[in-house]
Order: structure tokens, then C-alpha cells, then sequence
């Protein structure tokens, strides 16, 4: 019997029996072997010891999922161990939020005379684009509707660039002094 069997048939004892002996066996080649590999991808002597050990106590509690025909017993167990170690390096990389950081806190809601006043403000700002000639209308839209930059709009509407901030400029000359004592 080849090694690759062996510890296949020692995790399916594993499996079935909760064998503290096949754990042993597999443990004792497998520990120390996951450690090298963990030491050799850079990761520190503890923490490979820790991921060696967590990834044998990991391949015991889920022993039931192994399947020998999609794997052998040391692929599964050294893909254990490397996604251990991914979710490891990930949590360092990523610490875990604060839930008391108070940037993490929701805005507080306006009040709302402040929320009437900006739908007022709103309503009178699109009342004075309505104001203005169509083709200053459509560029104005573009650019603070949808957020298209003066190039885009340019291109959407097959106009020359100088043309588009022309009509942006002279829609604003329009639009400050109705809206200079609205705002």
C-alpha cells in the first residue's frame, strides 16, 4: 500500500470512527510537513506552527468532507492549511471594523425644515432650467444628472467641446442672478 492510500484510508477511519489512532499517524506526518511548506511561503515560525496545528485539528472535525475522489488525503489537507493561511493573512491585512468608530456612525437626519427647504431649493432649480433655451437645458442635465464630463457630452451629442462649454457657460450667466437671492 502507497502512502496516498494509507492516509486515505486513515482519514476514512477518521471519518467514520473518530480514530484518535489514524489522527495521530496522520498528524505525526502531516504537521510537520504542513510547517516546512508554511516556513518556506514566508510565514513566521509561530504562526506556521499555529496554521500546522489548526489546519490538523481543522482536517479531524470535517474528515466526514473528504472524498478520495476528488482529491488525495495530502491535497485535502494542504489546501486546508493554505486557506487557513489566506484567511490569516487577509484579517492581518484587513483588521476587523470598530463598531464605537464614530466615522462608522450614520450621518444625523437634517431637520426637517432644513429637508423643506432643500426641496424648495430643488423645485426652484429645476423651475430656472426650465427657463433656459433647450440646448443649454440638455448640456446642464448631462453634466450634473448624469455626471457626464464636458468631453462626453460632447460626443454624446456630436458637438464640438467648445460648443458644450459655451452653452454650460452661458446657461450659468443665466442662472445666477435668478437664482441669487432663491439660494
Amino acid at each position: 500500500m502507497n502512502d496516498a492510500t494509507h492516509h486515505n484510508g486513515l482519514l476514512d477511519r477518521l471519518a467514520a470512527t473518530q480514530d484518535k489512532q489514524a489522527f495521530a499517524e496522520l498528524f505525526e506526518y502531516f504537521a510537520p510537513r504542513l510547517k516546512s511548506v508554511l516556513l518556506r511561503s514566508g510565514t513566521d515560525r509561530q504562526t506556521a506552527e499555529e496554521l500546522a496545528q489548526e489546519a490538523m485539528l481543522s482536517a479531524w472535525r470535517k474528515s466526514h468532507l473528504f472524498d478520495p475522489a476528488k482529491a488525495s488525503a495530502s491535497t485535502w489537507v494542504f489546501t486546508i492549511a493554505r486557506n487557513l493561511r489566506i484567511d490569516r493573512f487577509r484579517r492581518e491585512r484587513r483588521p476587523e471594523l470598530d463598531p464605537n468608530d464614530p466615522s462608522l456612525a450614520p450621518e444625523a437626519e437634517s431637520p426637517v425644515d432644513d429637508q423643506l427647504h432643500t426641496q424648495d431649493r430643488g423645485k426652484r432649480i429645476r423651475e430656472c432650467l426650465d427657463e433656459l433655451p433647450l440646448e443649454q437645458q440638455e448640456v446642464v442635465r448631462l453634466s450634473f444628472n448624469e455626471g457626464l464630463t464636458h468631453q462626453e457630452i460632447a460626443d454624446r451629442l456630436e458637438l464640438p467641446l467648445g460648443t458644450v462649454k459655451s452653452r454650460i457657460r452661458l446657461s450659468f450667466a443665466k442662472l445666477r442672478p435668478m437664482l441669487r437671492n432663491e439660494i
